[in-house]
């Protein structure tokens, strides 16, 4: 693997940021804390679906209407309080417990951080800001601008456009290796953090992540390691 180091991309939603504290608004409205899993799945696949249509969609508001889907399928009125519920937990995600060690770690070895989410731009603090994390990041970057989600080209593009350089010059760091594909399609690099309930995809077609660790404590070192600088 090349020395030379790549600008680290983080995504935010589960890669940064804790998805199980949602856990209890599907517990409340299904009586089964594991429909939230079904529920995100849904979610990405559809905003994807949405991006291969050329349609357009805010993602907080697509969460929305893909939890009133699943209260349809399951015959369950979704609520106004609903709604509420489910934006509130969206917007106060804790971080996972070692992000802040990991992020401290990669930042006092000099490595360049941003992030990229599908979730639009926020007119107060991001959910990334109340966790604690915005502090460690140059720049925070949305997909909203492209009307696009990722893993369209168009996402990560923008990223490179916005810091001068190429897609090769950037690693992707998520949790989701349809994410990682995303850059690495274009020629940048992907490192996946799996937090027990992701893992790579077999395939001899499928670009497999250049690095791969079960928390983000290990993963910023397997990055040190991969790229000393």
């Amino acid at each position: 693997m090349t020395t030379q180091r790549p600008i680290l991309v983080f995504d935010v939603n589960e890669t940064l940021l804790d998805l199980d504290h949602l856990e209890p608004v599907f517990q409340e409205i299904f009586g089964d804390r594991a429909v939230m899993r079904d529920w995100f799945a849904q979610l990405i696949l559809y905003s994807q679906t949405l991006t291969l249509i050329g349609a357009r969609e805010n993602f907080a508001a697509l969460a929305v209407s893909v939890l009133e889907m699943m209260g349809t399928i399951r015959g369950i009125a979704i609520t106004d309080r609903d709604r509420a519920a489910l934006a509130r937990a969206l917007g106060s995600l804790p971080a996972h417990p070692d992000a802040a060690e990991a992020l401290d770690y990669l930042r006092d070895l000099g490595f360049r951080m941003v992030t990229l989410t599908n979730s639009p731009p926020s007119d107060g603090p991001s959910a990334l800001d109340r966790a604690g994390l915005g502090g460690y990041f140059e720049r925070s970057f949305s997909v909203a601008p492209t009307g696009r989600f990722k893993p369209a080209p168009q996402t990560y593009r923008l990223v490179a456009d916005a810091l001068a350089v190429t897609p090769r010059d950037l690693c992707l760091v998520a949790c989701h290796v349809w994410d990682t594909m995303g850059l690495q399609a274009m020629g940048g690099k992907g490192a996946l953090v799996t937090h027990g309930v992701n893992a790579p995809l077999p395939g001899r077609s499928v670009p497999q992540p250049d690095l791969v660790a079960a928390d983000l404590s290990s993963l910023a070192r397997r990055i040190a390691e991969a790229w000393p600088g």
